[in-house]
């Protein structure tokens, strides 16, 4: 036996970065994909990606944190508590109103954890822990023991040889306590590195498993570029609201996500409160 997976996650609304990774992916022979949490938001396509994904038939799919802002943005059940929280709901607002119907349904059903047999493996795949898919425990540079719980299962389930998460936007293989295997694909749409170096490589980041029957043959973590202006075209024909913030996202690779001063100043000069209580009323009618 022999088949090569392709893991990615955090694509993010970048349908630039997803394209060029599916391409690579096909010349690298990939027979199946793992997807691991985080499809839209903030970057402006939204059926694009989910046609794309839909060709891509993932094997297996896991729910991330921004996934779930989607489901409870486009619900009209986002809180304008922070800044953050009002970039969250009229970005899940913009989804509501470009989705293909059933989207938003099939996307809340995703599950947190999946575990998955391939030869002699048994792989856990979550977007962050088995049973939380936001937070920072399993941020790449802490303890071994925090990647543990990773491999926590319940009552008669076979152990975990590998896990696989996403959610920090790292590309990673490291250990648990035990030296079983962690990974992490990195992100296809937003790499992230706090050393200014490697923030620079802001190509689409996935991972190619290449499985037989004594296990991994190879680990191949895939960094693939794609048009960045192109991207920055597409936000800038769209009606995407902070387009201008995803712009310079796509220069810098840097997020604007937890700038609260930044997003307060955004969201007052495009009463972006106003609109999305709009947008709830409307929902309600």
């Amino acid at each position: 036996m022999k088949k090569k997976i392709a893991v990615f996650s955090d694509v993010h609304g970048n349908s630039s970065a997803l394209q060029a990774m599916y391409k690579d992916s096909i010349a690298q022979g990939v027979d199946e994909y793992w997807f691991v949490g985080d499809l839209l938001m903030p970057g402006p396509s939204v059926n694009a990606i989910w046609d794309l994904v839909k060709t891509m038939a993932p094997t297996v799919i896991v729910r991330g944190n921004w996934d779930d802002l989607v489901v409870v943005g486009t619900r009209g059940q986002m809180d304008m508590a922070k800044p953050s929280h009002v970039y969250f709901g009229r970005l899940a607002q913009y989804v509501a109103e470009h989705a293909a119907p059933g989207m938003v349904d099939e996307l809340a059903a995703w599950p947190l954890q999946v575990t998955r047999q391939v030869g002699p493996l048994h792989f856990g795949i979550s977007h962050n822990l088995p049973d939380l898919n936001m937070g920072q425990d399993l941020f790449p540079t802490n303890d071994s023991a925090n990647f543990d719980q990773l491999f926590v299962t319940k009552p008669g389930q076979p152990p975990i040889d590998v896990a696989i998460y996403a959610h920090v936007h790292h590309d990673l293989l490291r250990y648990g306590t035990d030296e079983r295997i962690v990974l992490n694909p990195g992100a296809i749409g937003e790499p992230f590195n706090h050393w200014p170096t490697l923030q620079r490589d802001l190509r689409a980041h996935y991972l190619i498993l290449e499985l037989d029957d004594q296990g991994m043959a190879s680990t191949n973590f895939r960094h693939v570029a794609y048009d960045r202006d192109r991207e920055k075209a597409l936000a800038a024909a769209s009606d995407l609201p902070y387009q201008e913030l995803y712009q310079k996202m796509m220069d810098t690779g840097f997020a604007y996500t937890h700038d609260d001063e930044l997003l307060q100043d955004y969201n007052d000069r495009y009463q972006y409160v106003a609109e999305y209580e709009r947008f709830k009323k409307n929902l309600n009618k």
